[in-house]
């Protein structure tokens, strides 16, 4: 099989920003790439296509956002099985199971020690042998780190993965983090041989200052390790991929100007698609928050309450944490209330889960009260890719939710969801990202509180396409390239040294 897999020393190394980077690279030389994650654990996910087999009509499915992301770099049509597998958790303990974009029950934690996901891996294994029959090249981003040797039997994610298609390897270092050559090293130094034989160089990302200092130690790991450091990837400001987990989300902040429009996005335990509010985060007229503690309403003009996988149980956190009565002070005093998917149904006045969807069967909570709706789960998943029109701007989104929306007279509709005065409710994720339907929104919140509305002419898809060619650009300039695709073409090269002694085979 021709591809790549890229691993990394630890979660949050970079994968992902190299594998998008890769993609868009290839896809620049007339390569037809796939990007590839066997398994995902995110609750950030986006809807894709799916054409019935034999027939004309149109099914949907879920794949984490990052792979979605990129396709979009590689210029590959997003499809589930670029994801085929996806854990959403929904509790420290558990997680629901999304395989080939169908919903397919919970895994427990003991399952990735004690056997419990060979059918995920023969369905991983099985999607990533279609995509390679119908692309030229399989760009496959690892997770976590290839050496967490106490997962290393069931693994169908890294060198498991690896091993199945004879994926040469690179594993990713943060420099950022300090320790790199120690964690590079010792990545390839814990793995068993015949895994090490397929890892065939280095990448540094994050780096900041004077790229020769690092000459000296990285001519001395290709002498201890025998493999080549293929490039090292600067940090840069504007890097900001559509993120598949939440370890960013305390370091957004858009800017801090006076006569910004402020606006605070609830930090829910359990949040998901909150790549929702990217599109408020390039406005130059927004100051953006996240916002984990009733006093960090104060002042704002909109509350965001995003989507969460968890809604019964992070409206309670919502109260716990005395947020819920901060939002309830901040509608009472004219401010401005967005509320996506999850965050919208804890708007309405009741929240019912009848056959146990996200807890025990039949809970039923009061909502915040503040829109004329009653959210009830049902057992099977809505995923859909709407289009259609609010305050006079054409807009469309996707949906990913088990909530059935009933609303009451006292409320208009508004994206899948619910207007009353300055509150708003959409069942639409990525709606925001209509420049039309955004710009207006945030008039009606400039007018709601008095203030100017920003003006802004700033694409949400132009600079998306921006970042994907910002990323290319550094991967053309800053990694190998030529090398990277020949190790794609032809493997990993023979005779690599084995550094673990003693390692079974």
């Amino acid at each position: 099989m021709r591809g790549l897999l890229v691993a990394g020393t630890t979660s949050d190394a970079g994968k992902t920003v190299v594998t998008t980077a890769i993609c868009r690279a290839f896809a620049r030389r007339g390569v037809k790439v796939a990007p590839f994650k066997s398994q995902n654990m995110s609750n950030n996910s986006m809807v894709v296509r799916a054409e019935v087999e034999g027939g004309s009509a149109t099914t949907h499915g879920e794949i984490g956002r990052a792979q979605w992301i990129q396709a979009v770099a590689a210029g590959a049509v997003p499809e589930a099985a670029m994801n085929p597998v996806l854990l959403k958790p929904g509790s420290d303990h558990t997680s629901h199971v999304v395989v080939m974009g169908k919903p397919a029950g919970t895994l427990g934690a003991r399952s990735f020690v004690d056997g419990g996901r060979a059918h995920l891996a023969e369905a991983a294994f099985a999607a990533l042998d279609d995509l390679a029959s119908r692309y030229d090249v399989i760009v496959a981003e690892g997770a976590g780190s290839p050496t967490e040797i106490n997962l290393r039997g069931n693994d169908y994610v890294n060198m498991g993965l690896a091993r199945h298609a004879g994926l040469p390897t690179v594993v990713v270092g943060d420099i950022d983090r300090g320790g790199v050559f120690a964690a590079l090293f010792g990545t390839v130094a814990l793995l068993e041989a015949a895994d090490q034989d397929l890892v065939a160089g280095f990448v540094m990302n994050k780096f900041r200052g004077d790229v020769s200092l690092l000459a000296p130690g990285i001519d001395r790991l290709a002498e201890l390790s025998g493999r080549p450091t293929l490039g090292v990837l600067p940090w840069h400001p504007d890097v900001w991929l559509d993120s598949e987990d939440a370890l960013d989300l305390e370091g957004r902040r858009s800017g801090d100007r006076d006569d910004a429009l402020r606006v605070a996005v609830v930090r829910l335990p359990r949040i998901s698609n909150f790549t929702d509010v990217d599109a408020l985060g390039i406005e130059p007229g927004i100051d953006l928050v996240f916002a984990s503690q009733p006093h960090h309403l104060d002042g704002a003009d909109l509350v965001v309450l995003p989507g969460t996988r968890a809604t019964i149980g992070d409206l309670a956190w919502l109260r716990e944490r005395g947020l819920a009565a901060a939002v309830l002070r901040h509608a009472a005093a004219g401010g401005a209330v967005l509320g996506i998917c999850g965050g919208f149904q804890m708007l309405g006045r009741v929240v019912a889960d009848p056959d146990g969807v996200e807890g025990p069967a039949g809970a039923e909570v009061e909502g915040l009260g503040l829109l004329d709706v009653r959210t009830d789960f049902g057992a099977e998943k809505v995923l859909r890719l709407p289009t259609g029109e609010a305050l006079g701007q054409s807009a469309s989104g996707y949906e990913i939710h088990h909530g059935r929306i009933t609303r009451g007279d006292g409320v208009e509709d508004f994206l899948g969801g619910a207007r009353s005065g300055a509150v708003f409710g959409t069942m639409w994720h990525g709606s925001l990202e209509s420049d039309g339907l955004r710009r207006a929104l945030l008039a009606e919140v400039a007018t709601a509180v008095g203030r100017s509305a920003p003006v802004s002419d700033v694409s949400f898809a132009a600079r998306r396409e921006a970042r994907l060619d910002l990323l290319g650009d550094l991967a053309e300039e800053h990694l190998d390239v030529d090398r990277l695709l020949a190790l794609a073409l032809t493997g990993a090269p023979a005779g690599l040294r084995r550094l673990a002694p003693g390692a079974p085979a």
